[in-house]
């Protein structure tokens, strides 16, 4: 399940989804809607990354306590520790 929130800029995550206003050439919303890849800090402004790094890609820049609306998904849970049997069974060659 994920959740929106509301986050400080200097809060954003990688992962995190952001919505870029601009449709774009799909027809339907939830393509406006775009991972987070980076997460930088540069002049005391916070610069948010979405798409791939090396084409075309969105950049949003916010001020650190300036808030942001995103889309984040809950953090897995660890998978619980399955003990390991003692007794190994030969192959019987």
């Amino acid at each position: 399940m994920t959740t929106r929130i509301t986050v400080a800029a200097d809060n954003v995550r990688i992962g995190d989804i952001i919505y870029n206003g601009l449709a774009g050439t799909g027809k339907h919303p939830t393509y406006a809607w775009e991972a987070i890849t980076q997460v930088n800090s540069v002049d005391g402004l916070i610069q948010l990354i979405t798409g791939r790094l090396d084409g075309p890609h969105g950049e949003f820049w916010f001020e650190p306590d300036e808030s942001v609306v995103v889309v984040r998904h809950p953090p897995a849970e660890p998978k619980p520790a399955i003990a390991e049997p003692h007794n190994k069974r030969a192959h019987g060659h």
